[in-house]
């Protein structure tokens, strides 16, 4: 037992009404998600390094990987199964939310509303976008639970750092291996080299923002588990993510 968080207990002991604070993070984790991707998806800004020039990537990943430091929180607050239930959640609402767009973005503008071709370009996502960013978010999440899992049982829930700068290399990189050429390859604006740079950068980018937020994850991590006085280990745990009950 670590006395500094409380009691480290197997993942399938846990009464499903012990935790105060579950609801709350679940409820940032899919407010991220959805805004990230209405907001961030579609756009490629750019930066200028040093020596290198403008350098292009994509605007979500300013906010989007905040939705893997949540899912590092709560696989390691919260255990895997919990986890897969809130990957599924937010899968289930980036789902409805393209859904609603498309419907809304389809209705007959009424005569004197002008402003029909502007939500069009933010809100009229294209089906192959939709469908890449589900995918990805879907199995990159998954990926990301797995792994700070298996590695917190390998660590013996030693050294936060390495599970979450680890699940996130693999995680995101199956993320960003999937999402951009489903999303951009062939598509007009998109060059086959422009995809694998800003494949390559997002997927760095992210890897560079989970170690910055270390400090940010291992405070929340604390906070939680000394408020929640458990430390779940999923020693036993079916990790098939085709289930959503805990």
């Amino acid at each position: 037992m670590d006395k500094r968080v409380g009691l480290a207990v197997a993942a399938d002991t846990v009464s499903r009404g012990q935790f105060r604070y579950f609801d709350w993070v679940m409820a940032a984790f899919v407010t991220i998600l959805l805004l990230s991707n209405v907001i961030g998806a579609g756009k490629v800004a750019t930066i200028r390094l040093p020596l290198i020039g403008d350098w292009p990537f994509g605007a979500g990943i300013l906010f989007f990987p905040l939705s893997y430091v949540i899912g590092d929180v709560l696989t390691e607050v919260y255990g895997y199964a919990r986890a897969r239930r809130v990957i599924w959640a937010g899968t289930a609402a980036v789902v409805f939310m393209a859904v609603m767009a498309w419907i809304v973005v389809a209705l007959p503008p009424a005569p004197g509303w002008t402003n029909q071709a502007a939500y069009e370009a933010v809100f009229g996502q294209v089906p192959r976008i939709v469908a890449a960013s589900v995918c990805a978010f879907w199995a990159g999440e998954f990926v990301n639970a797995y792994v700070m899992a298996r590695m917190k049982v390998w660590t013996d829930g030693r050294h936060l750092w390495s599970r979450t700068i680890g699940s996130t290399v693999v995680g995101q990189g199956v993320d960003s291996l999937i999402f951009y050429p489903l999303a951009f390859w062939g598509a007009s604006g998109w060059t086959g080299n422009l995809v694998i740079t800003v494949l390559f950068t997002q997927w760095a980018l992210k890897v560079a923002w989970e170690v910055l937020l270390t400090p940010v994850t291992y405070a929340v991590v604390g906070g939680l588990k000394r408020a929640e006085q458990v430390d779940v280990f999923d020693r036993d745990t079916d990790f098939t993510p085709f289930r959503a009950r805990v």
